[in-house]
């Protein structure tokens, strides 16, 4: 039998041609990264801090917060002030006790609650006389790698390789058996492996969309560094989506009905979404919970692209993350292969 007539070859092509003609899998695949790339960016894009909105409650009190540039002062009385402490109108009140006294009202747990009260306090000691006794002068940066735009790229990459696979290869095999495709499949001269085999290949063929066009949009509308080279990039995408194929290999292997594999995608797709620093950092997270969470391959994903795209780490420093990876892919697969079935 030619190599062309391979039952892999033909099924890898099956792959492409059920893909091609699903405009939907197309939209979430390629576009839908780029369209919250662009809604994100332009959300945090870089600029002058805003200011904060704060009230006060004498003019005595808003004269002095107005002397600051980050503070958005409003007169207010007091139970007006408190009302929109509350409700988040404004994130600190401004209050005089006994005309010698200042009371800050504020959330402690809001961060511009906490940010509003050391400006407030800083304008207001300063209108009364106070001096500093060591001078100090701001110098601000806003470099290429430091800002939310590149912090969010490498994760929205890692999120597409995890849901495109998760998603693109559990549900046309739990539908492929719901339809009884899989039992006429048995009748061919094809093996289990070849089967599951050919969705992986398919996920490495469409690979490479699924990172240069977020990653190539992120450097030319954001300019987004890429400091550890097209190599690094590609040998951690690669790990990434054996690993991300061959666990959704192993949850499509037993489930009949669609609503089975989306929960079981759901199940194991949203704490990864929440824990593994897609838009924000998984080291806000309690200590106890780090170890949990560097276990999964989409934190070790993200962080070996952040630190490679961002911080140009070499290969030979990424080795826990790409051995994750590993470990993920080989027990994974070994998992769908013996769990598989074919109706």
């Amino acid at each position: 039998m030619s190599s062309r007539r391979h039952p892999l070859v033909e099924l890898t092509l099956v792959r492409v041609r059920e893909f091609s003609r699903e405009p939907e899998a197309i939209f979430w695949a390629l576009i839908f990264p780029i369209l919250l790339s662009i809604g994100l960016g332009i959300a945090f894009r870089s600029g002058p801090a805003e200011a904060i909105a704060v009230g006060a409650t004498s003019p005595a009190l808003a004269g002095a917060l107005r002397g600051h540039p980050g503070l958005a002062v409003e007169l207010m009385s007091v139970d007006a002030g408190r009302h929109a402490l509350e409700t988040g109108a404004i994130a600190l009140l401004v209050e005089s006790s006994d005309g010698a006294a200042v009371v800050y009202r504020f959330d402690d747990t809001n961060p511009s609650g906490r940010t509003a009260r050391l400006l407030a306090d800083d304008a207001i000691q300063r209108g009364a006389g106070r001096a500093d006794p060591v001078r100090g002068q701001d110098q601000l940066i806003r470099e290429p790698g430091s800002r939310y735009i590149d912090f969010l790229i490498p994760g929205l990459v890692g999120l597409g390789i995890m849901s495109d696979s998760l998603w693109g290869l559990g549900f046309p095999i739990v539908e492929a058996r719901r339809r009884k495709l899989t039992k006429l499949l048995t009748a061919t001269p094809m093996r289990r492996e070849h089967y599951l085999a050919s969705f992986v290949l398919w996920r490495m063929i469409l690979l490479p969309v699924e990172v240069v066009v977020p990653i190539g949009f992120g450097v030319l509308a954001f300019g987004v560094p890429m400091r550890g080279g097209i190599v690094s990039i590609a040998v951690i995408a690669v790990l990434s989506g054996w690993a991300f194929a061959a666990l959704g290999l192993s949850l499509a292997a037993r489930p009949r009905t669609i609503e089975a594999i989306a929960g079981l995608v759901n199940i194991v797709q949203v704490p990864m979404w929440v824990l593994s620093g897609v838009f924000f950092s998984s080291q806000r997270f309690p200590a106890w919970l780090q170890p949990f969470i560097h276990v999964l391959p989409l934190t070790a994903t993200i962080d070996a692209l952040r630190a490679n795209m961002l911080r140009g780490v070499g290969l030979g420093a990424l080795w826990p993350a790409l051995t994750n990876l590993s470990i993920w892919t080989v027990v994974c697969f070994v998992l769908a292969l013996r769990l598989f079935r074919w109706r």
